[in-house]
């Protein structure tokens, strides 16, 4: 196992794209938190008006995903970074001095022209390895996933202990900004050299690649967040109703531990599971986490799901990079992320209504079921793509499995 990590980060310019890319993704992973204790704290408005600024900017981020992932497509890379670099800064540096109805409408902005991090990062790892290594790669980029969001909030929370809201904000925006010149600087390739020597300056429509195959894959992305964005809630209401809700972060702890071990496991293995398998699966062992009703056993329930998690994340990712030719990655990429911004927007909604009409274990089964759900239905959209795919129309991607991988731009500083 340690061997196929070890090949991975010895390429050209990967261990530092993925320790530049944690910077900015935990930081962005952090942002609603750091508005919503800016909102409460920093003005003395309600949640239920944090929430309003915290759906305003996810809102953005959703929308946002596709329409950069098409500038990079376009206009290139450091570009888009740049510019997002540029409205990031002025947004967080504005946020303490913004009153709130102008904050919901500058957050909405900020969300539309969030750095685009993860989905830069995606697209470097599959430009940057070959079909040996790629899915290795892309579960060493779900587990850094799972680390932005055991440490970024975290961050902002013993900051706003021990500081302001307004510098808390300043902090975030910062390090997001930091994270994206970072990112700048070293300038991944986003198309492998064989791609680019095939496919330099053809931009394939639509119709050639986002076909049923890949609505399967977005519908299992979509599937896979609205689960996991449900699981919080479910576990901090279980815990409510024990009256142990102080012990919240540790079971979240724990989850996120499982799944960071079951991305390095998962990525070692020498064969893939499919992801409708793996998406199943999560949401089969989500359901029985609601018969724990205290916070010991919770911690155990949840270890099964946690180490599903990273191998359902980093499947979804290969499968968008495979799918998607070379001169559309950037969009597909940006959909991808909208469809987890969405579901990640719907879980808790949907959760939370479940446990309103039955009991917080309703919460658990709710999450199961939405991704059982998102899992039937990438499967048969996949069984039925895999039938109707023809060779004049299936999206092409340039393998040269006896290349060196892409350097990233030699004068770059490490």
């Amino acid at each position: 196992m340690v061997t196929r990590y070890r090949d991975v980060l010895a390429l050209p310019g990967m261990a530092a794209l993925l320790g530049v890319s944690l910077l900015a993704r935990a930081a962005i992973t952090a942002d609603v938190l750091a508005l919503t204790m800016y909102v409460v704290l920093g003005l003395g408005l309600s949640y239920a008006a944090a929430g309003g600024v915290a759906g305003a900017l996810t809102a953005g981020v959703a929308l946002g995903g596709p329409l950069l992932g098409r500038m990079i497509d376009r206009r290139g890379l450091r570009t888009v970074l740049l510019a997002t670099v540029a409205v990031q800064v002025v947004f967080w540096l504005s946020v303490p001095h913004l009153p709130y109805g102008i904050l919901l409408g500058a957050a909405f902005v900020a969300g539309l022209l969030m750095v685009p991090a993860q989905a830069v990062t995606r697209q470097a790892i599959a430009a940057m390895t070959t079909a040996e290594h790629r899915r290795t790669a892309f579960a060493l980029e779900s587990v850094q996933g799972e680390l932005s969001y055991l440490v970024g909030p975290a961050v902002v929370i013993v900051g706003a202990a021990e500081a302001s809201p307004s510098a808390v904000a300043w902090g975030v925006g910062a390090a997001v900004a930091a994270g994206g010149v970072g990112i700048a600087v070293l300038d991944p390739p986003l198309r492998a050299e064989g791609e680019a020597a095939a496919g330099a300056g053809r931009r394939p429509p639509r119709r050639e690649w986002l076909g049923t195959g890949m609505v399967a894959v977005l519908t299992m992305a979509f599937g896979a967040t609205t689960l996991l964005s449900g699981v919080d809630l479910a576990i901090v209401a279980t815990l409510q109703e024990a009256g142990q809700v102080s012990w919240a972060a540790v079971v979240v702890a724990v989850f996120g531990v499982s799944s960071v071990a079951g991305g390095l496991v998962y990525g070692a293995l020498p064969r893939p599971l499919p992801t409708w398998l793996l998406l199943g699966l999560l949401g089969l062992v989500t359901i029985p986490a609601g018969l724990a009703h205290d916070w010991p056993w919770l911690c155990a329930a949840v270890v099964g799901a946690g180490i599903l998690t990273a191998p359902t994340l980093s499947t979804v990712a290969d499968a968008v990079s495979r799918l998607a030719p070379a001169g559309a990655r950037g969009e597909a990429t940006g959909l991808q992320s909208s469809a987890q911004s969405a579901g990640f927007a719907l879980g808790s909604p949907l959760v939370g209504v479940a446990i309103d009409a039955s009991v917080p274990a309703g919460g658990f089964a709710a999450a199961g079921l939405a991704a059982l759900a998102a899992a039937l239905t990438g499967g048969l959209l996949s069984r039925r793509a895999s039938r109707t795919r023809h060779p004049l129309t299936e999206p092409r991607r340039v393998e040269v499995p006896d290349r060196e991988p892409c350097r990233v731009d030699a004068g770059a500083p490490r």
